[in-house]
Order: C-alpha cells, then structure tokens, then sequence
C-alpha cells in the first residue's frame, strides 16, 4: 500500500494528522493543490482505508483523570476473551497493545487518583503479574507516520 502514495498524499497525511478538523480548501493550499482534489484525494485516502477515521484529542487532566499509567501484563493463559472483555468495560484503559517479549500486552491506562488506578491495575492483574510505571508528563504527544522510512533517513 505504501507504494502507492505519493508525496501529495504523504503530505495530505501530515496535514490531517495535526488537524483533521482542518478545512478542504486550506489542506489544499497547503498541499499545493485545488480544494476539490484535496477533497478527491482525502476520499480517495479514506476509501484505501489508510485514513481510518477523525478523533478530538482530550485532555485528561481537564476531565478528571490526572493519573496516567502504563501497565504491562504478562498472561500466562492462551484465552484471551476475558482480557478483551474487561478491556471493553473498562474505558479507563486507553490503548492496548499485544507485544512480544517477557509482557504480553502494553496498556495505557488513565485514573481519577491512584486509589481508582489501583483498582484497575487489581483487574488486570486477575489475568497475570503487572508492573505499573506512573507518567509524569507526556514527552512526544501521539504522531502518525509522516511518510515512507527512507525519505526522511
């Protein structure tokens, strides 16, 4: 699939990717292009599949959840329909990624207080041992790829 952008593309990407609430016509300046084929092109990129979709970034400090935590598990089980389960109903659970290594899955985790993550971190640890590290602060916010490896080597 990768071959198949272009720099417009890759460049359209970037663009979205800071703003995706950013209007047709100003991607379109910035990309060098009309804004009825930035539109095209924004279509085209969301038919692929390659923009899978828009989200607000939330502060979660500002809605109650001051701690953030990343909290590895190892599990020892080959069932892991009970994880998913709890991972549906726990909406403190940010992100969930399954890894290779000594921890089976990543998780990132955000609390009202360290009583509330402790109570998350107790669910979690029913699937096998945890280890819990407390953010300070989020060095690098979340950034999606901004355009073939080798271009920016």
């Amino acid at each position: 699939m990768a071959e198949s952008l272009d720099a417009t593309d890759w460049a359209i990407l970037v663009e979205v990717q800071r703003d995706g609430r950013i209007p047709l016509t100003e991607l379109g300046r910035r990309v060098s292009l009309s804004a009825s084929a930035a539109t095209e092109r924004v279509r085209r990129l969301e038919a692929l599949g390659v923009i899978a979709g828009y989200r607000a970034d939330v502060d979660l400090a500002k809605v109650g959840f001051a701690v953030l935590a990343v909290v590895r598990l190892k599990y020892p089980g080959s069932r892991h329909q009970p994880l998913h389960r709890l991972l549906g109903e726990r909406l403190e659970i940010l992100e969930c990624l399954r890894t290779t290594g000594d921890d089976c899955y990543t998780l990132k985790v955000a609390a009202a207080s360290m009583a509330h993550l402790e109570t998350i971190v107790d669910e979690l640890a029913q699937f096998g041992s945890t280890t819990t590290n407390i953010v300070y602060s989020q060095t690098l916010l979340f950034r999606g790829p901004q355009g073939p490896a080798e271009a920016s080597a």
